[in-house]
């Protein structure tokens, strides 16, 4: 599957481990787990097979986030993307753009 980065600091913490902007400096559990979800967004090919990894918790958020979903991250951060399908001559491509880490619980 192919992802995209919204954002500059999931650029940062998925190439170089961190992030410069002060306002995105997660723990090294944080930033493990946001690299052990993008790893699962590349490796999968359909997102269909999210649900075979039960720890990240796939699920497509509703109300005022409604068509984004979200992986889990750990009990208090979620990572936050787009799903979007293209059909190329029969084929479907899959892209994830990834939108945002956010707080679940603020």
């Amino acid at each position: 599957m192919n992802v995209e980065f919204e954002k500059e600091y999931l650029v940062e913490l998925y190439e170089k481990g961190k992030s410069y902007d002060k306002r995105h400096r997660f723990q090294p559990q944080i930033v493990n787990g946001y690299l052990k979800c993008v790893k699962v967004l590349l490796h999968i090919s359909r997102i269909e097979d999210l649900y075979t990894y039960k720890s990240l918790n796939y699920e497509k958020l509703k109300g005022n986030k409604k068509g984004v979903s979200s992986l889990r991250i750990n009990n208090q951060y979620r990572l936050e993307f787009r799903e979007i399908s293209s059909i190329n001559n029969q084929a479907i491509i899959e892209i994830c753009s990834l939108v945002d880490i956010t707080n679940h619980y603020k």
